[in-house]
């Protein structure tokens, strides 16, 4: 059986766990701008979790959560920092530990229809050279559709570092079969990225939905005979959350929903790699605990 990898969990909701500046609109940006150090924290505690990877903490540091005058003056600094603080708590580690720079959506998440083709390129370009000195491999994430896809991958291109991307699912699932909220099915994801990225992954998206996602893309990658490897990080907020209206990107923080404990959580991902993933991990709201459940999953196969 190939390595699984295990990625780190939500570091905005670790982050207010362990007493961090956090808050809206900057979410786990406040933290890196007022304590970088309880980010380092942050980074630790998913390391001796049992992590393998560490996503840098650049997910708030968009012009949507900080402010368009405040990332033009700052953020290349704080991403900057962002790849600095994951690079030195990776290096301290007594096993080896990548660190993935993510791109991270800029006009909110879950709203692809936001997604401006012309202003991506620059602002993510801001991101990308920040982060270039500290990074192993990219991580596109919470991709809401193709269109924003296709301009991270030309963003990546030429790069010899591996292209990772995440894409963000619709809580309800179609007939049975998962998609994004533009309707794009996970088939059109595999032919998309399929060829073009080292790893498709799954994330900030219901584990229910995830589950019912693997499958199908394990399918896709097969029959365009693609090695691409595939995986999942999910979060634990309610479902139908986003659908219903109750989310407001920068004004409400969701909480977690009780029941996704780390055993259950470790359930959902068994599924995940018997179907052939391996890449697992956690998004908002799987902490440190759940990490090191997955790290005893993945070492028990």
């Amino acid at each position: 059986m190939p390595e699984v990898v295990v990625l780190d969990g939500g570091m905005g909701k670790e982050l207010r766990r362990i007493g961090a500046p956090f808050g809206q609109p900057e979410w786990s940006a406040l933290a890196l701008m007022e304590q970088p150090p309880m980010v380092a924290q942050a980074h630790h505690n998913f390391v001796d979790a049992g992590a393998d990877v560490l996503i840098t903490n650049t997910y708030g540091v968009v012009p949507h959560h900080i402010g368009a005058d405040r990332f033009e003056s700052t953020g290349y600094e704080l991403a900057s920092l962002a790849g600095r603080i994951a690079r030195d708590v990776a290096d301290a580690a007594e096993r080896d530990i990548l660190v993935a720079g993510s791109l991270p959506p800029l006009f909110g998440s879950y709203r692809p229809e936001r997604f401006d083709a012309e202003a991506a390129p620059s602002l993510w370009r801001v991101l990308f050279d920040a982060l270039d000195p500290w990074v192993d491999l990219w991580l596109g994430e919470t991709i809401g559709g193709l269109a924003e896809f296709e301009v991270l991958a030309k963003l990546v291109a030429g790069d010899d570092r591996p292209f990772w991307a995440a894409f963000a699912l619709s809580d309800e699932l179609h007939e049975g079969r998962a998609r994004l909220r533009t309707g794009v099915g996970v088939n059109a994801i595999a032919v998309a990225a399929g060829e073009v990225c080292a790893a498709v992954l799954f994330n900030c998206s219901q584990p229910e939905v995830i589950t019912a996602a693997i499958p199908e893309l394990a399918k896709a990658l097969r029959e365009q005979g693609s090695s691409t490897r595939f995986g999942a990080y999910a979060n634990a907020f309610a479902a139908g959350v986003v659908e219903d209206g109750a989310y407001a990107s920068n004004e409400r923080t969701l909480e977690r929903r009780s029941d996704l404990t780390p055993d259950r959580y470790a359930g959902f991902a068994r599924r995940w790699i018997e179907d052939g993933a391996t890449i697992v991990g956690g998004c908002c709201d799987i902490y440190p605990a759940h990490i090191g459940m997955l790290r005893s999953l993945v070492d028990s196969f």
